[in-house]
C-alpha cells in the first residue's frame, strides 16, 4: 500500500509539505530555493502528471494593462464630476481585478 494514495492532492499542499516530498527524488535539486509553483511542476513532471493548461481568457499583463487605460478613464470622469461614469469604471476594474487573481 503506498502512500500517494493517502496524501492529499499536490495542489492542496503547503510548501513545507512539498519540499518533504521533493527531497525525496533524486531528480529535484535545489529545493529550498525554489516556490510552491515551481516545486509543483517539478514534482508533477518527475512523477509523471500532466499539468492541465490553466483557463484563462486573456493573460495577467493584458488583464493589467485594461485595468491601467480604466483607471485613467476613471480620473477624467471623476474630474468631469461624472460620478455615474466614475462608479462604471470602477465597477469594472474590481471585476478585472477579481480575474488577475483567478488567473494567477
Amino acid at each position: 500500500m503506498g502512500t500517494e494514495n493517502n496524501e492529499k492532492p499536490l495542489d492542496k499542499m503547503t510548501v513545507k509539505e512539498l519540499r518533504e516530498i521533493a527531497k525525496e527524488i533524486s531528480e529535484i535539486t535545489g529545493v529550498h530555493a525554489k516556490n510552491k509553483a515551481e516545486l509543483l511542476s517539478a514534482i508533477k513532471k518527475s512523477r509523471g502528471i500532466r499539468e492541465k493548461p490553466k483557463k484563462s481568457d486573456r493573460s495577467v499583463q493584458a488583464l493589467k494593462k485594461a485595468i491601467k487605460a480604466l483607471r485613467n478613464k476613471q480620473a477624467e470622469a471623476v474630474n468631469a464630476d461624472d460620478k455615474k461614469m466614475a462608479a462604471i469604471y470602477r465597477r469594472k476594474i474590481s471585476r478585472l481585478k477579481k480575474k488577475t487573481r483567478r488567473a494567477a
